[in-house]
């Protein structure tokens, strides 16, 4: 059972934890791929939605050592959908569209008071396998570190990454607790590493039997903040 008055880090997922990620990426690939039809129109003549896949994953096979980082991996199918359609993209202009839109988002309504009282009493340590931006999105000053998978050079559920974002934190793994919505990468991947973890389960999903249950379940940052109050 989770004891909350040994915590004194908190690391927290970003994607489907503090906002929903599946329409951000929809719409900045749109946006990409309609800045691509206006400034290189055969790349998009070139290249499916499936096409665009099979693409991400030869690169991801030629480049297995760095297949964790978001950002290397998609500037480097830009390049190469360029290339194939005889351009050489200005890939720096492509990834900050794509990049504008995939910070413009909306966060979930209980993520900023929580996190405004959370980060009054804890070490608050973002962690996450993507490549939001904090400032962009205009939380960064709730935060009091970042770690992603590509600083780290490893993805959730691996333990490097929640090595460097314990050591962010600056306490050890027992005082620190982790939290995200994804059973395998969040949770699991957290107590493999040491952590407490706690599920936030905002969609009333069921806990897969195969997996050691959580720490703690919460539908919230609500939740959350009233748990680690509850002392």
């Amino acid at each position: 059972m989770l004891d909350v008055r040994t915590i004194t880090t908190i690391t927290l997922d970003l994607d489907d934890t503090l906002w929903a990620i599946g329409p951000v990426i929809a719409r900045a690939e749109r946006r990409l791929r309609d800045w691509l039809t206006l400034n290189y129109p055969r790349v998009p003549q070139a290249f499916s939605h499936d096409d665009v896949l099979r693409l991400r994953n030869q690169v991801i096979a030629e480049h297995a050592d760095r297949s964790h980082d978001l950002t290397f991996l998609r500037r480097e199918v830009i390049t190469r959908m360029g290339q194939t359609a005889g351009y050489t993209i200005d890939v720096d202009a492509a990834f900050d569209v794509f990049d504008s839109e995939r910070n413009d988002l909306d966060l979930y309504p209980d993520v900023r008071p929580a996190l405004s009282s959370l980060t009054q009493r804890f070490t608050l340590i973002a962690v996450t396998n993507g490549n939001a931006d904090l400032d962009k999105i205009g939380i960064g000053d709730l935060f009091d570190g970042f770690v992603s998978a590509r600083t780290a050079g490893a993805a959730k559920p691996a333990p490097p990454i929640f090595e460097a974002a314990v050591e962010a934190g600056g306490a050890a793994a027992a005082q620190t607790l982790h939290v995200g919505d994804h059973p395998r990468l969040d949770i699991n991947g957290a107590r493999e590493a040491g952590l407490w973890a706690v599920w936030i389960n905002r969609d009333n999903n069921a806990w897969p039997d195969d997996i050691d249950e959580p720490d703690g379940e919460v539908s919230d940052l609500h939740g959350l903040d009233r748990l680690l109050r509850s002392s």
